[in-house]
């Protein structure tokens, strides 16, 4: 039997208890991805030191602030570093990750005003992955990994 390709995926989107308001994201098509796929959990987040649950935090151009206005960037760009290491040591080309997250979200991400308004941007983490030619897909485009 040929072995599985790798698919980098968001643990939130698991079931994995660790968004910043300590839920999960869990997708239903999970099982169908786990047939198809050998999934390598990250949690950008978490492995860039922050813990869960924690203050919800926007990216407003090139930082990272919680609603507090606690500036978070440096934990973000090590989260995004961390997740790269891990995508490379097991050689994935693609990444499945959590839409609008200032970590995760690709093509649109919250703006920074903690108004819940989208703007046109990637999170971190999904930017250095794209930076390093992984593909990035978010829950919102699952579909395009399971034909």
């Amino acid at each position: 039997m040929l072995d599985k390709p790798l698919l980098l995926i968001s643990s939130c989107l698991c079931g994995v208890f660790c968004r910043y308001d300590g839920n999960h994201n869990l997708i239903n098509n999970l099982q169908a991805l786990e047939c198809r796929y050998k999934l390598i959990l990250v949690c950008p987040e978490e492995l860039g030191g922050l813990s869960t649950p924690r203050q919800p935090a926007e990216r407003k151009g090139n930082t990272v602030v919680t609603c507090t206005g606690e500036d978070v960037t440096d934990a973000f760009r090590y989260g995004a570093q961390q997740t790269l290491d891990i995508a490379l040591a097991h050689r994935c080309k693609m990444a499945l990750l959590k839409a609008k997250s200032p970590s995760c979200g690709k093509g649109q991400i919250y703006d920074g005003s903690f108004s819940r308004r989208l703007i046109n941007g990637d999170g971190m983490a999904t930017e250095l992955l794209r930076e390093h030619q992984i593909e990035v897909y978010t829950e919102e485009d699952i579909e395009d990994l399971l034909v």
